[in-house]
């Protein structure tokens, strides 16, 4: 049955039956094998059954897609008779594979976009107030930047339900930082700070290639300057004296304490890099730290966590939002939107499983999330993971100080920002000539979504 179909009172209906999360311990294993992607069959399931299909990434912690595949959306389907067919993408070919299935009108039931949003295809997914609603009358309030993440405020639509949203903490060498006697507090500390551990061998790692990680630590850069993309109503704001101010940062920074690798890292590059033992210091999801406390206990036990660099203006960086959406042609919306309230009504199984790099989208899905977060097991010390509760205070969305959109989905993904600071860091432009040329950019590619009414 479609959206429309489905009457109000029969869908809260059927959320307010949906079962608990099944609890079971974290796995802790090795990396979960790439899964090929398999065409979802389009009649019923295994004796029948309806089939539910979902496309999502390949999760960076080890054993979470088994755990999700194998217990979770088994114990799932058998409780609600649903056959649940899970396919996982490359999280760098989300948006190609949803692209297509938009394209041809055929695919998933569900489907998660991770480092894009859905805001491009808006028009082939449904409206996710009903779900939205359902899951706030269960636990309240979505988290701010979330919900500026999934709402378009022009079109008054919310796009998707998302589940969670990550971090992106400094991940810091004490050792390193301790024999100097700093702390990386301040964007002004990275640049101190890191021309005297270049020095000793040890150059800071903040990458200035073309990639959503390094566009969106750059964005929290030119955010604690007091520059943004756009302002609050969506209107181009590049091309201001603070963002000048933070582009002359990240090219000091640059040409001061790190090297020039970081011109042409990928997305995965300063994991790897802090891994290896060479980086003082990241910005990143803290996958890096956990990978190291199963690579090398001892660098992890060295490693720091700090909130986001502070700026003169503030101190916010934005980061990953997971949103699943729901297409119009799904074959199987009654069961999609009962999973979905599920999943994110009791959320603090998955929270767990990713080893916290999954905060609940809805905060009161995990009620004893800081008491979780204060005692770890594999932590050194125990409660490292403690700062990690009052994340959302200095982590935001893609589109700050206004709502994520379609326009600011596409500079990120053809990483114009990160340009930006690459031709101020290797002296092809100044800084202000850069900002001139990112606004030149931008200008055409919110003026094309804002004919379309997107924003």
């Amino acid at each position: 049955m479609s959206d429309r179909d489905l009457a109000r009172r029969d869908f809260l209906r059927l959320a307010a039956g949906g079962a608990a999360l099944l609890t079971t311990g974290a796995h802790c294993g090795g990396s979960d094998p790439a899964k090929p992607a398999r065409t979802a069959p389009t009649d019923g399931g295994a004796k029948g059954k309806p089939t539910l299909r979902i496309a999502q990434w390949n999760n960076y912690v080890a054993g979470y897609d088994r755990w999700f595949d194998e217990e979770y959306t088994k114990a799932w389907g058998e409780r609600n008779e649903i056959e649940v067919v899970v396919d996982h993408f490359d999280i760098n070919q989300l948006a190609a594979h949803a692209e297509s299935e938009a394209a041809s009108q055929r695919g998933h039931d569900l489907f998660q976009f991770v480092l894009s949003s859905p805001s491009p295809l808006e028009d082939h997914v449904i409206d996710h107030r009903e779900i939205i609603e359902a899951v706030e009358a269960k636990v309240g309030r979505m988290t701010p930047h979330v919900e500026r993440s999934v709402f378009n405020p022009t079109t008054k639509k919310y796009l998707g339900v998302s589940d969670f949203w990550g971090q992106s903490p400094i991940h810091y060498r004490t050792d390193l930082w301790g024999s100097i006697g700093q702390l990386p507090n301040s964007w002004e500390d990275l640049i101190s700070a890191g021309t005297r551990l270049k020095a000793l061998g040890h150059p800071i790692g903040i990458g200035l290639g073309d990639d959503a990680e390094a566009n969106t630590i750059l964005l929290g850069l030119m955010h604690g300057y007091g520059a943004s993309v756009q302002d609050e109503e969506g209107r181009v704001a590049i091309n201001s004296p603070a963002t000048v101010a933070a582009v002359k940062v990240g090219a000091s920074l640059y040409q001061s304490a790190m090297l020039p690798e970081v011109l042409n890292w990928d997305i995965t590059s300063n994991n790897r890099y802090f891994v290896s033992g060479r980086g003082s210091l990241i910005v990143n999801s803290i996958a890096a730290i956990r990978a190291l406390e199963t690579q090398d206990p001892e660098l992890a036990g060295k490693t720091g966590l700090l909130p986001v660099p502070q700026g003169p203006r503030s101190r916010l960086g934005p980061y990953t939002v997971s949103i699943y959406v729901i297409w119009r042609f799904s074959e199987n919306q009654e069961a999609a939107k009962r999973f979905l309230v599920d999943l994110v009504t009791d959320y603090r199984q998955p929270f767990v499983q990713s080893r916290f790099l999954q905060f609940p989208s809805f905060p009161g899905a995990v009620g004893d999330l800081a008491s979780v977060l204060a005692s770890d097991a594999q932590a050194v010390p125990q409660d490292k993971y403690r700062l990690l509760a009052a994340a959302a205070e200095w982590t935001t969305n893609l589109g700050y100080p206004g709502h994520a959109n379609a326009a600011i989905d596409e500079v990120v993904k053809t990483s114009l920002i990160s340009q930006m600071f690459a031709a101020a860091a290797r002296g092809d432009m100044s800084a202000v000539d850069a900002a001139k040329a990112a606004e030149a950019k931008i200008k055409p590619i919110f003026d094309k979504w804002r004919e379309q009414g997107k924003i």
